[in-house]
């Protein structure tokens, strides 16, 4: 799965990489986590940016909180699923980021974060679905989820699924109402390992309370999360 995702750039070169407006203040974020909201670009605005919340409810589970249990979505199953499969064909999204986080298990107790991003660092865009729900004070609210897909080398190395990368030239594709399903699809496909690089992070990233620059520096070594250096990353 993929549980934690980085978006370090500035506004101005996030407006650029998506042609997009972003309308208010944003500002960096380095550890975003399920349940917090942030920047989408969405099938029904392609010109701006929308903030959403991170965790999906769907259509059928009316006036509930922002699930910590749907923030991804299978991309091989997605058409397919009651829960998912009216949000991909109707509500799709680009999640714009420069890097995800995962951890790499070491026995039974250990766990190393790695930073995995494009080797050029540019942002990039992950293929999101998205709904809309009322909570219970009758307001409405957006949420959306990642889809994930089997990892390339690079990811595989440390974990078992990835985010769904779009490669760029598919990104307004994604966002059209008038893409077929056949299409659609084949977008959902493992981003090349060779564009991409990885390395371990600080067990900071491990609490969401932490968003600061220091999430995303390599560190000298894999720690864990007891702060331990350890030659086995």
């Amino acid at each position: 799965m993929c549980g934690r995702y980085s978006l370090s750039k500035s506004k101005i070169d996030l407006e650029e990489r998506f042609q997009a407006e972003m309308l208010g203040d944003f500002k960096p974020r380095y550890n975003i986590a399920p349940t917090q909201l942030v920047p989408v670009i969405t099938s029904e605005s392609p010109k701006g940016f929308s903030f959403f919340y991170w965790g999906i409810t769907p259509e059928f589970a009316k006036n509930k909180p922002v699930s910590q249990k749907f923030i991804n979505a299978k991309a091989e199953t997605v058409n397919e699923k009651a829960s998912f499969k009216n949000a991909f064909q109707k509500r799709r999204c680009l999640v714009p980021a420069d890097s995800f986080f995962e951890w790499k298990k070491l026995g039974k107790k250990t766990k190393i974060p790695y930073r995995f991003t494009m080797a050029d660092e540019a942002p990039f865009a992950f293929a999101g679905i998205w709904e809309e729900y009322e909570n219970e004070l009758g307001e409405s609210n957006h949420t959306f989820l990642i889809l994930t897909t089997s990892p390339n080398a690079l990811v595989s190395e440390v974990h078992d699924r990835m985010p769904v990368i779009l490669n760029q030239a598919d990104e307004k594709k994604w966002l059209d109402k008038y893409s077929s399903q056949e299409d659609l699809i084949s977008m959902l496909q493992t981003y090349k390992a060779e564009d991409m690089l990885s390395y371990t992070v600080s067990p900071m990233v491990n609490s969401v309370a932490n968003d600061s620059p220091s999430i995303i520096r390599k560190t000298s070594a894999p720690i864990d999360q007891f702060g331990n250096y350890t030659l086995f990353g």
